[in-house]
Order: C-alpha cells, then structure tokens, then sequence
C-alpha cells in the first residue's frame, strides 16, 4: 500500500455549504484582502463551483502573513545546515513540525544516498614564482553578524575528486563546450595542465568535465565581477553584490541521470528498511577524478595576474579590475590544487505535508522546494522554503475555516538538492507510477523569495491559469495586480507577460522530464551576488532582499490561488491550447539554431501534425466550457475526464530516453546537455542540429510526429469522454 494511503488523518473541516458562502462573502466585503484585484476562476468551473471559489480566494487572501514567513526564515536560517548535517536533521524536524501544526498530514521519507562528506579539507597555493596560499573562505565582516559562525565552510564543490597536484595553468574563459574548442583551434592544450575558468555561460560540472575529458589535472573556479557601469549595484557588505572573496560553492556531478550516482532509475530507500535496493559500486560510475575548488575573484587575481601568456580575446575578458586576461600562465607560474574529498551513504530526509482533498484526495497538486543549503541559504533555498510553510499554515487555516480543498494539496521540502537534485529525485523515481496517474502539476519554489522583481516559468499546461493567479493577488505597496505590474515592467507592448521555459539545475527535473508532470516556477527576486556563498545569511536578506517581509507572503498568495484553483474545479483547468501555439513557437527556435550552424532543416510533417494538435486543443476546450456552462458536472463523469487530462503530458514520455540519456524521458523539453542549466525544447531534434546529425533528424521527425499526434489523439479522446457526458 502506497505511504499516501496511510497517512494519519489530520484535522477535517467540512465542506463550503451555501449558509458558509454567504457568510464569507458578508465577511470578505470588510475584509482587507477586498482591496486586492480579483478574478473568479472561470476555466474548469461551474457557476456555483466558480462563485465558491470566488469567496474562498478572498478568504484565503489575507492569510500569509509577513510575521510568519519572517520568523519560519529567521528559524530555519539560524545556524548553517547543508545536506547530511546534524542542523539540517534538525531543520527537517522543524518543517515537519510547522506542518503539523498547520493541520498537514506529515510524512518523512529517508533516502540512503552516496554524497560528498562534509569537509572543507581543500587548499590551493602558488606555488611559483611565489610561495602563496590563496583564501578560499569568505572573511568575517563586522556588519554580518553570520559570517563568522564555527560551523561555516571553506570554499568546495560536491563530487569532485580527491588530489594533489601542481601544474602550468591554462585559463579557459567559461569552461562552455565552445571555449575548449576555441583552445583547441589555436592550438592550446589542457591536458597536464590546471584549468582557471570563470562562473557562468554553463553548470559548473560542465566546465569541470570538458576539461578532464582533455587531460586536465585540476579545475580552479572563480566568481569573476562582470563588467561594471555607473548604475552598477555595491558589493556586499555595502550593497547587495560579491566581494572580492565572495566564494560559489556547487556541485559538479555529471552524470547521464539525475539524483543518487549509485541508484539510477531507482529509489536509494534505506539500507535498514524493508524493500532491497541494488548499487551500483562507486568504481561503476563516471564521476570525476580531478580536485575541483572554487575562489573568490580577489584570490584568483592573485593567478590571472601572473600570466604570461597571450592576451585572450576580449570576449574572454572579464571584470576583475587591473587584470589582463591571459590564456597560458606559462612555464614560470604553477598552482597547487589540493582536495580530499571522502564519499560515502549518507541518510537524507524528504518532508512532505499534505492537505487531504474532500472529494478527491488522490488527485495531487504539488509545491516543493529543497531545505538544504551550502550554508545558510537564506535566498537559496530557504526564501522558498518560509514561503511554502507560510502557505501552509494558510491553508490549514483556510480549510479549517470552511475551505477545505476538493482534491489533495502536497508540500514537499527535499533534502540534497545541492549535492545533484538527489532527493526529490529520488521520490520521484519511488512514486514515479502513482505521480504519473495522480499528479496534476509540480511548482517548484527553489530560492523562490529573495525581493520585489516577480516572474515565472513553466509548461504549456499551466501558463494560462498562473496568469490568471497573478491577476487576482495585490501586488505590495500599489495599487497593481502582481499580473499588472509584471506586464508593466516588461515595458512592451505585449498582450501578456512572458512566461519562461524551464530548464535543469532544481526539483522539477524529475518531475517534469522523467515522470511527465507538468511542472513550473514562480519567484520573486532582487540582484544579488551572494549566491552558494557564506554570506547568502539572514544579515544579507533583511538589508538587500525581501525587506519589508512582504513578497514572501505576495508568492504563498499566488501560489495558494493556482493551487486551490487546480484542486476544486470541476474540470482541471489545463491551458490545451497552448500546447500547439508553444510547439510552433519551439520549431521556429530550432530552425534559426539550425539556419547558425548551415543546416537546412525542414519538418513538415511535424508541421502538418501540429495543424492536428491545434484543432484538437481548440475542440477540447470548446467542449470543457460547454460542459462547464451546463452546469451539469457530475463528480464521478469530472473524475474519469479528469484522470485522462491528467494524462494528456504524458503524450511526450519516451521509455527509450533522449540520446544519450535515458533517463530524460520527455521529448518535449530537457535541460542543454552541454550547458546544464538551459532549457531544451524538442530537444530529441535540437540535439541532432546542435551535433550536426542531419541524417538522424528524419527519424526524431518520426518520432516526434507520433508524440503530437499521440498528444492530438488523447484530447480527441477527452473531448469525446465530456460529451458523452452531457
């Protein structure tokens, strides 16, 4: 019996009655929350459904609170507590206890994963023509009263390899696939060498694996400043922005799967518990070999500044002022590298609440966000991590209030995230067969609260109703919606905001790409330049991020609105028709990256077979409003017709993989296999164009075809199940 079906029962309100519609409806009109802009959910509901819902969006409204979201934060944030630490078993029991008390049903789910044991047993050195030891750990400052905490870390990256070594560097710009090539074509080589290369352009492991693949002995890593300018923001403590010693921590697994390196495909469950796993060996796996650190860009300059070779080209260059960038430190400057770095089973703790649904509780919509930060993580994760508990209490207090919703609302709080999306992945991989039957999206809340500038990503399904989300919550200090002032600040004259795609580098990963959930993200940020490092703190988030405490509550409400709005209506609400208009938009994107490369790519059968997919789009929302308008929407007719929308994204699943990488199994997006971080769409036929495979393209064109026909075909299928229910 799956864990879902036996959780305790928490506290039950009963369901809105009429008599409770109208006394909320009497409370809302004196209600604070009357002042913020609302928009009765339409899409999915019934007039009656729509008018309770109504009613209870402004109750709920009101109910995250900035004291709350900024007493959660202060909490969890209080000490630093990265994966596998005694202080995050405690953060972990904290957010189990938060939920409870909000009224969710709590269970924690323990994973034995293999990570990087916390160490900060890293040193680098110049070793010639100076004998030097260079700083990989943020100083103590007298306005941080965080930074000087015992418990902090030097500068490190999870997985990478345990050495000594001491060798010539090389400086190899960002470490992209392109730069190494750029190496390659002037005829610089890397191997026996110590590669310098700066943040950015890629995930970090990539530059780490690029160069390994060429015969690097080490990888130094550094914050580099950018350029400046005269609106340029202050660096940190007198502004928002790094310092000269502000350091990135950050994995650097690379792997052809996501989450634990010895359980592919499979969840990594406890040695002690009842269901065996098979690991693989450590040896089995291609993980890096080459000590990996990272610097501040004070400490790095002490290496760029001693090259002595060719200037490199000016787009190499970066913002570390009085450096000329250079691509050979020659044979008069070497640098040591020193890293031990022990792995091992480590024990991580995924915390899932759930509000149980009335009517239909094995239907879920699920929120989540990662609790394990390098240090402190007051922007990354823990934003997200406040703002989900104070969505909760809200919640809870809104169903005990007479709302309850109709179907189940998770929230999940995973563990090792940092280490290589680890334990969400492996949740996924546990409940991959209930989530593919039962989940009806994923939101993911990662580092989701850190200032005023909101926006959002996600997949086709969602982006109508998380629009519409935005339109009914009060954005703070105006008189805006949150939808108002984010087509405002995109300052054109388009008909909507943008919403993004989503890429890699966060939980949805397994979600979206491995089990076909639809999945996307809403945050709300400020510039900052803390990211990974000892100063991403509680001292840096009350003077340069959410200041006032109030965007933590303003993304709960929006969240909060598309969660109840996906759980109580009658027909889920998927934008179906957005399906089509995006695969159009993702094939023109692919012919001007193919028209760069010199490829001429045509795929009119695909093209013809996206006609298809839109008329079926448009006929399946047709028949929902007109089913929706009756009024006529029986319960067990809504939940066959909702379990086969529930499907619909499933259409783009593929048990074969992408290749290369078998387990990405969505054929409509995946993160950049060269970049990490970079959301693919169509990915199967951009990485043909991108590897320059023509030939390969008309067989991906086939199965690409079968996938939107295949989707086609389900709405078909839906659309015949509602009319056969009127």
């Amino acid at each position: 019996m799956s864990r879902f079906h036996s959780l305790r029962r928490g506290r039950r309100a009963p369901a809105v009655t009429f008599s409770l519609v109208v006394a909320l409806a009497v409370s809302a009109i004196v209600s604070p929350a009357s002042a913020a802009p609302q928009t009765p959910a339409r899409t999915g509901f019934t007039t009656t459904r729509a008018a309770e819902q109504a009613v209870c969006e402004q109750r709920f409204l009101p109910l995250p609170r900035s004291d709350s979201f900024r007493e959660h934060l202060r909490t969890i944030t209080e000490h630093p507590h990265p994966a596998g630490s005694d202080a995050q078993r405690r953060v972990g029991r904290y957010l189990a206890g938060a939920m409870e008390a909000a009224g969710l049903e709590v269970v924690s789910h323990p994973y034995d994963v293999y990570l990087p044991q916390l160490t900060d047993d890293v040193e680098v050195h110049i070793v010639t023509p100076v004998a030097m030891q260079l700083s990989n750990r943020e100083p103590e400052l007298e306005e941080d009263r965080f930074s000087g905490h015992p418990e902090l870390l030097n500068g490190w990256n999870a997985f990478s390899g345990s050495g000594d070594v001491t060798a010539e560097v090389v400086y190899a710009n960002f470490g992209r696939r392109e730069d190494y090539r750029a190496l390659d074509s002037i005829g610089v080589s890397v191997a026996g060498k110590i590669v310098v290369a700066r943040y950015g352009g890629n995930f970090r492991g990539y530059k780490v694996k690029f160069a390994e693949e060429r015969g690097a002995v080490g990888v130094v890593m550094f914050n580099d400043p950018g350029p400046g300018g005269p609106d340029a923001l202050l660096p940190y403590p007198d502004g928002p922005m790094m310092n000269s010693q502000t350091i990135q921590r950050g994995s650097v697994l690379t792997l052809p799967w996501t989450g634990d390196p010895l359980t592919p495909f499979e969840p990594a469950l406890p040695l002690d518990g009842d269901r065996e796993v098979e690991r693989l060996d450590p040896s089995e796996v291609p993980l890096h070999s080459i000590p990996v650190l990272p610097l501040g860009y004070g400490p790095a300059s002490e290496i760029l500044n001693r090259m002595e070779g060719r200037e490199a080209p000016e787009a190499w260059h970066g913002g570390v002022e009085g450096v000329t960038y250079r691509i050979e430190g020659g044979p008069g400057l070497t640098v040591r590298v020193r890293v031990d770095q022990p792995k091992a089973l480590t024990r991580v703790v995924n915390v899932v609440g759930t509000l149980r649904g009335t009517e239909f509780p094995n239907e879920w919509f699920v929120l989540g966000a990662h609790y394990d930060p390098w240090g402190f993580g007051a922007i990354d994760p823990n934003g997200g991590t406040a703002m989900l508990l104070t969505l909760g209490e809200a919640l809870g207090e809104l169903a005990e209030a007479g709302c309850p919703p109709r179907r189940s609302i998770m929230i999940a709080h995973w563990d090792a995230e940092e280490a290589g999306i680890i334990g969400s992945t492996e949740w996924v991989e546990e409940f991959r067969e209930e989530l593919e039957a039962n989940a009806i999206a994923y939101i993911n809340a990662d580092g989701a609260v850190s200032g005023s500038n909101f926006g959002a990503s996600s997949s086709p399904s969602l982006k109508d109703q998380i629009l519409e989300a935005t339109k009914a919550v009060a954005y703070p200090g105006t008189d805006d919606s949150v939808y108002d002032w984010w087509i405002k600040r995109a300052g054109t004259d388009a008909d909507e905001p943008s919403l993004g795609n989503l890429g890699g580098g966060s939980d949805h990963v397994a979600f979206y790409t491995h089990a076909g959930v639809p999945s996307g993200a809403l945050s709300s940020g400020n510039p900052g330049g803390v990211y990974h490092s000892n100063y991403d703190n509680f001292a840096w988030y009350e003077r340069f991020g959410d200041t006032e405490f109030v965007f933590g509550p303003m993304v709960a409400r929006t969240d909060g609105v598309l969660a109840l709005r996906f759980a109580n209506a009658d027909v889920l609400p998927y934008d179906v028709e957005r399906y089509a208009a995006d695969v159009r938009t993702h094939l023109a994107s692919l012919h001007e990256v193919a028209d760069a490369r010199g490829l001429d790519v045509a795929f009119p059968a695909l093209a013809t077979a996206v006609d298809d997919l839109e008329d079926a789009a448009g006929d399946l929302a047709a028949a929902r409003e007109r089913w929706t308008a009756s009024g006529d929407v029986k319960p067990a007719a809504a939940e066959r017709v909702n379990r086969a929308l529930i499907g619909l994204e499933k259409a783009w699943l593929n048990d074969r993989g992408l290749q290369d990488r078998p387990w990405s199994r969505s054929l409509y997006v995946s993160p950049d296999p060269f970049s990490g971080y970079a959301s693919w769409m169509l990915p199967g036929l951009r990485y043909e164009i991108e590897t320059d495979n023509r030939a390969a393209l008309r067989g991906w064109e086939r199965v690409y075809v079968n996938a939107v026909r295949g989707l086609a075909a389900r709405m078909r299928t839906v659309e015949q199940m509602i009319e056969e229910s009127r």
